[in-house]
């Protein structure tokens, strides 16, 4: 049934003829990877295809929003296709886990303060709680959506996430304590 959910959601939102599709595909891949291989080597105990799924569909909200450089016109900024992607999981059965991956992997977490500063909503948790939420979150730092889409180097994670001030760089370094690769 979850690779169905995958299956679905990618065929729905992202058809194989859509540019965007490869992209989400291979990040959401890379991130996947990470992830299962952090899980397997720490020992987390996750559930293997709980991972991958979250993992896979995690950035689907992307659809939703305005990013021409992905191929995505939605509506909304770009900040929130966390929550976007969380809504369209919902929609479609996702398990509640997998959708809360969705809704709380960007950056390392967003606080309720950062939510009504970036006009996020503040009516629920935007911070990885669960282990497989931080999990997912903290893998997806090392690959990005645009470039050469290889795993970047720690140091420049490091410097994405302390562009948004020393609480996410904190929190960033929090998760890298748990899962340090």
């Amino acid at each position: 049934m979850i690779q169905n959910i995958v299956d679905l959601i990618y065929d729905q939102y992202y058809p194989p003829t859509a540019s965007t599709r490869p992209i989400l595909e291979r990040h959401s891949r890379s991130v996947a990877s990470l992830a299962l291989d952090i899980n397997a080597r720490l020992g987390l105990g996750l559930d293997p295809v709980l991972v991958e799924t979250a993992a896979m569909l995690h950035d689907v909200g992307i659809c939703r929003c305005n990013a021409p450089s992905l191929g995505c016109e939605g509506p909304h900024p770009y900040l929130r296709h966390g929550v976007e992607g969380a809504d369209l999981l919902r929609a479609a059965g996702a398990p509640e886990e997998v959708a809360r991956v969705a809704e709380r992997h960007t950056g390392a977490g967003l606080t309720a303060d950062d939510a009504l500063r970036l006009g996020l909503p503040a009516d629920r948790s935007l911070m990885p709680e669960s282990l497989l939420e931080r999990l997912v979150c903290y893998a997806d730092k090392f690959y990005s959506k645009s470039g050469t889409m290889e795993r970047k180097p720690l140091d420049r994670v490091r410097a994405s996430i302390a562009k948004f001030g020393s609480e996410a760089a904190s929190r960033f370094e929090e998760l890298h304590r748990e899962f340090g690769t």
